[in-house]
């Protein structure tokens, strides 16, 4: 698991560092430099249930907010949403922060999961 959390928080740094051109470059930053954080510690045994859970709750507030445009996407026929780097449509973006949130979601619980899997051993 060691070099797995290595590969996530490589990923997730890579992730913050194509921000710079986001319209909200700095909670996204913010938000995969915390997740890589995570990650890293996690690879060297060391968790924080209380920042997990922290970092759970602010991914499912952001979730709460985006949803809404991610289920209008899916209305629209669920239109391309990387055909091109440029968001054109509302959808585009508020459709890619809605994955991204997830995606972060998906690794925070899991890291919450080991970290009780790995208390109780």
């Amino acid at each position: 698991m060691k070099i797995f959390n290595l590969v996530l928080t490589t990923l997730f740094i890579l992730f913050a560092a194509v921000q710079y051109n986001d319209p909200d470059p700095i909670h996204w930053m913010a938000l995969y430099l915390f997740v890589a954080a995570v990650c890293g510690f996690a690879a060297f045994g060391k968790f924080n249930k209380y920042v997990l859970w922290v970092g759970i709750a602010i991914c499912v507030v952001w979730l709460a907010f985006t949803t809404h445009d991610f289920i209008d996407w899916i209305r629209l026929g669920e239109p391309s949403i990387v055909s091109e780097m440029k968001a054109t449509e509302p959808h585009v973006e508020l459709t890619r922060e809605f994955f991204g949130v997830l995606i972060c979601l998906v690794v925070l619980i899991w890291q919450y999961w080991r970290s009780r899997k790995l208390q109780k051993t």
